[in-house]
């Protein structure tokens, strides 16, 4: 029998066709990864609605329906065919020989390689992970200092939208006094852009030598970090006209003729729960007030799971809430180069790197300790 079978940790096809005695690994695999994430399931839904007659009587709802269609065949396809090359290569070990058996090692390198590759896509399966997103950035207690590392972020998050080739939007952002920001919401249209920033959800820590101190002290600062999808109409989340305050001001920063001549910015506050959105990018108030309203759909949504997942986590007797407060990674410019995951333990010594954009590694650690929990 080919080594593979010894090797540690084994891909999924390995294990089920290992313990199961299965005469169908194929089968087995695909129910075994996809247990409670219906990934072939939504895609036989998807194309099923597609066929509708009355498909593009609703065209906003059409066009979401086959985005998310091709975004999860995009996902899917290569995993089915890595899986019906594992069933001929079962079907080829059965009747082969341990000469022709050594043969076909090299297509059990290139399988183990290809799965490596794909692994983390699997864990791309929640419910609106394959959504665009808005991810909102604010600096914590300390003044300036605290404003200054929340534009870094903000640097940070834009340089790895670039890398992943997204769309982003500015589309509210208020200026720290002296530097930086207090705070600012990133519009991202990507495929699965919610499935991977949803892992910079909490506190972003940072520990260096303070530009803004005359003795140039270390100083640790504080970053909180709020991502939310981008919801379909079609999502059930009732708000009251009535439980809204609306203000309208003018736009600040750079823009067109009409940017700061005219109160097309919008804030919204509901009022029952106090959640405030704001957009001011877009150069009519209609627009404003309607991707405003999507964010806080969007935050009345993840306010409720939060709550009913705080409750879970009680009956368990869980140690941590389910909340946006929780630290989740250190940047350490000094004494030592050191950013650290402290969900994961993933680690690396490239802060520059890092702060640049290349985070694809903590945010796939992440995926996978989510996935596997």
């Amino acid at each position: 029998m080919l080594h593979m079978y010894s090797r540690s940790p084994l891909p999924p096809w390995k294990i089920c066709c290992r313990n199961s005695g299965n005469s169908n690994p194929q089968s087995t695999w695909e129910r075994t990864l996809f247990e409670g994430r219906n990934v072939p399931k939504r895609i036989r839904e998807l194309i099923e609605k597609t066929e509708e007659p009355t498909i593009w009587d609703d065209q906003k709802r059409a066009q979401a329906l086959f985005t998310e269609l091709k975004a999860l065949k995009k996902q899917w396809e290569p995993i089915e065919r890595i899986a019906d090359e594992v069933q001929a290569l079962f079907d080829m070990i059965s009747d082969a020989s341990h000469e022709e058996q050594t043969a076909l090692e090299t297509d059990v390198e290139r399988l183990e390689k290809e799965w490596l590759a794909l692994e983390t896509q699997l864990y791309l399966s929640g419910e609106f992970d394959v959504s665009n997103c808005y991810l909102t950035v604010s600096g914590g207690a300390g003044g300036t200092e605290a404003q200054d590392w929340a534009a870094m972020l903000m640097r940070m998050y834009l340089r790895y939208c670039e890398r992943q080739r997204w769309k982003t939007t500015i589309i509210e952002k208020t200026d720290g006094q002296e530097a930086g920001i207090k705070s600012a919401t990133i519009y991202v249209q990507g495929e699965f852009a919610y499935g991977n920033l949803k892992c910079e959800k909490g506190t972003h820590r940072l520990v260096r030598l303070s530009p803004f101190n005359a003795k140039n002290l270390r100083q640790t600062s504080f970053a909180l970090v709020e991502v939310l999808p981008e919801l379909p109409e079609s999502t059930d989340v009732d708000i009251n006209p009535a439980d809204l305050r609306i203000d309208t001001y003018r736009s600040g920063g750079a823009g067109g003729q009409n940017v700061n001549k005219v109160e097309s910015a919008i804030r919204i506050t509901h009022l029952p729960s106090g959640i405030v959105v704001a957009c001011q990018n877009e150069r009519s108030q209609l627009q404003n007030r309607a991707q405003a309203m999507n964010m806080l759909r969007a935050k009345l949504l993840e306010k409720e799971r939060r709550e009913q997942q705080e409750a879970k986590s009680e009956l368990k007797g869980a140690r941590k809430s389910a909340d946006f407060g929780q630290q989740i990674r250190s940047y350490v410019l000094h004494p030592y180069q050191m950013v650290k995951d402290l969900r994961t333990d993933e680690e690396t010594s490239n802060t520059t790197g890092v702060l640049d954009g290349d985070i694809q590694q903590f945010i796939d650690a992440e995926l996978k300790r989510e996935g596997r929990s």
